[in-house]
């Protein structure tokens, strides 16, 4: 009963309330590793990363068998780097073959580890279980895109923001599966609402910038440098001044920098994070 109120509770934001009531329930059940789990995601949830950390090593010091468990565990633990994902992603695959957040939080860590023969298998079989959920066709593109097939990555991505459109994130990134697939003008739609739906984030407006000059769209062009410009730091003035330089400068140079230049880097450093 503490679990599925939890569950409400995070499902409704509060992950304050809910890390609440998980803490409370710990204290009386100090040995469940489900506590554990759950209150370590609700403190990640809350910022409290270092804290969330030490949670989830705690639930795998219980030794627990739940698959569903050791895999969002596991799956947690790779976004720390921590060697102890790698055990327990890998017998949440081999406890539940059947079982689709297991198969694609395996081949996610698999993918980002550079083993992209074996992620691979393990993330269409999460995609066939399960063909409905948006991650597993995420994580997919990710390890298609990384082992170098750029049309095959962006049809799983393309899937991924089909069945979330509400993934802000799958979406830029599917518009730079595009870029290096079809180029800017078949990338600049998804750019620029992928920039629409993330106003803070700088490189997703330089993107779409860039793209819409490419395109010869000035007035979007300029309309999405000045978006990242206002919400940019000191740090990204350099970047930003960059791209203003190559607007100014005409469609074959904001092609030639968002090509060469920017959206390789980005592309390749959104692959490796774990959104």
């Amino acid at each position: 009963m503490t679990l599925d109120e939890a569950s409400q509770l995070g499902e409704a934001g509060d992950w304050g309330s809910a890390a609440e009531l998980l803490a409370r329930a710990l204290e009386d059940h100090p040995s469940d590793p489900s506590l554990f789990c759950w209150l370590g995601v609700a403190e990640r949830e809350l910022g409290l990363s270092g804290v969330a950390h030490e949670r989830f090593k705690a639930c795998l010091a219980l030794e627990p068998s739940d698959p569903h468990l050791l895999a969002v565990v596991g799956n947690a633990l790779a976004a720390f780097d921590d060697p102890d994902a790698e055990p327990a992603l890998r017998s949440a695959a081999l406890l539940a073959p059947d079982l689709a957040l297991a198969r694609w939080a395996y081949g996610a860590y698999l993918a980002r580890e550079g083993l992209f023969e074996q992620a691979i298998v393990e993330l269409r079989a999460a995609r066939d279980l399960d063909p409905d959920d948006g991650t597993a066709a995420y994580e997919l593109g990710v390890a298609l895109a990384l082992s170098g097939d750029a049309s095959g990555a962006a049809e799983a991505f393309g899937r991924a923001a089909e069945l979330d459109p509400e993934d802000d994130w799958a979406i830029v990134v599917f518009g730079l599966a595009l870029l290096e697939s079809a180029g800017p003008g078949e990338a600049l739609p998804e750019l620029a609402a992928g920039a629409q739906a993330r106003p803070d984030d700088v490189e997703a407006q330089l993107l779409a910038a860039l793209a819409a000059g490419a395109e010869g769209e000035e007035r979007l062009a300029w309309e999405m440098l000045e978006r990242g410009r206002l919400v940019g730091a000191t740090a990204d003035r350099v970047l930003t001044d960059a791209v203003e330089e190559q607007l100014e400068e005409g469609p074959d140079a904001a092609r030639a920098f968002l090509l060469g230049e920017l959206a390789p880097t980005v592309y390749r450093e959104r692959l490796l994070q774990r959104p």
